[in-house]
């Protein structure tokens, strides 16, 4: 179909392209970071083939999160930021941006959403899982006490929160000790990523902040699959939880889910049965997928027209507010 809109698209800032060497094999890391650092012609050649209208970019994984030293992070941010508004303007007609966010302080993390949205015309803001603050081991994650005045901030600008994957620290994944091939997106990315969001529904930050409106890829990193049988055994088991309504509502009301990196149409008719074609988003996962890949599985997938439509084009246009 024509008019795609991906909104789980890379690039990365000189100084946390590193951490993506891991991802791919040698053999393909010069291309991929070739892929990364371009914002312009190879992404839009690639766009243009597959009938991919805009992309809406964000630094990658794990990045900003990654920085244990708060003033390093909060510094990077800006300066990412900063980068993928110059590369933006240069064609905003097929480029909008995530805000990448130092939470290692949340106030300045909420400063620095407010700047790239209402200063910058970002869309929203992605954020790679836990953060790593003043100690390489710790793990903050965003339903923490602390955050409480980050929301509140947040919701305010009424943009989206992109929940972006990112691997456990390695002191704290003995699971996969001797299995590296578990690491990454094959699959701790995805158990990292659906555990974080169960707890944020867990926290009850959604009733404090019905409003809020998360983001998460590659189907929803297996959620719409789970969802019943989380509420089904909290019921049996709550030990101490206190929230307003079960993982189902908040998951129906409170999240959306893309395509990114999972071209598979069983997953996708799944992903439409639980949350509804209105919460279900094209996406890539570029550079790290082909665009080929996602757009003619996509463009043939068995799913009725109209759904086709609002899950490649017409929900992002609602959600980020972006000009038919």
């Amino acid at each position: 179909m024509k008019g795609k809109i991906g909104l789980e698209e890379h690039f990365s800032h000189p100084d946390t392209l590193g951490r993506s060497h891991e991802y791919c094999v040698e053999a393909k890391w010069g291309e991929l970071r070739r892929r990364l650092m371009d914002v312009g012609d190879v992404r839009l050649k690639l766009m243009d083939q597959h009938e991919m209208e805009m992309m809406i970019i964000s630094l990658n994984s794990p990045a900003i999160q990654a920085i244990s030293d708060v003033p390093r992070a909060i510094e990077m941010a800006k300066q990412a930021n900063d980068l993928l508004a110059e590369h933006v303007s240069k064609r905003s007609d097929r480029f909008r941006a995530f805000a990448a966010l130092p939470l290692q302080d949340p106030e300045a993390a909420a400063l620095e959403a407010h700047r790239c949205i209402s200063d910058l015309g970002f869309v929203g803001a992605l954020v790679n899982g836990f953060s790593q603050v003043g100690d390489e081991e710790s793990a903050v994650y965003l339903d923490d006490g602390h955050y409480q005045g980050f929301w509140t901030e947040f919701v305010k600008l009424n943009r989206p929160f992109y929940l972006h994957p990112r691997d456990p620290i390695s002191s704290r994944s003995r699971i996969y000790d001797g299995h590296p091939w578990l690491l990454g997106s094959a699959w701790a990315f995805g158990v990292e990523t659906a555990t974080h969001a169960l707890r944020l529904m867990g926290s009850g930050l959604f009733d404090r902040h019905p409003d809020l409106q998360i983001i998460m890829g590659h189907h929803g990193e297996g959620l719409p699959f789970l969802i019943w049988r989380v509420d089904h055994r909290v019921a049996t088991a709550p030990r101490g939880i206190k929230i307003k309504k079960t993982f189902q509502e908040y998951f129906h009301q409170n999240f959306y889910v893309t395509t990114s990196g999972s071209f598979r149409t069983q997953a996708l008719i799944n992903s439409i049965s639980e949350i509804g074609s209105d919460r279900v988003l094209f996406s890539t996962d570029y550079p790290f997928e082909e665009i080929s890949d996602a757009a003619k599985w996509f463009d043939a997938a068995s799913i009725a027209e109209n759904d086709r439509e609002k899950i490649g084009r017409l929900n992002a246009i609602r959600l980020f507010k972006l000009a038919a």
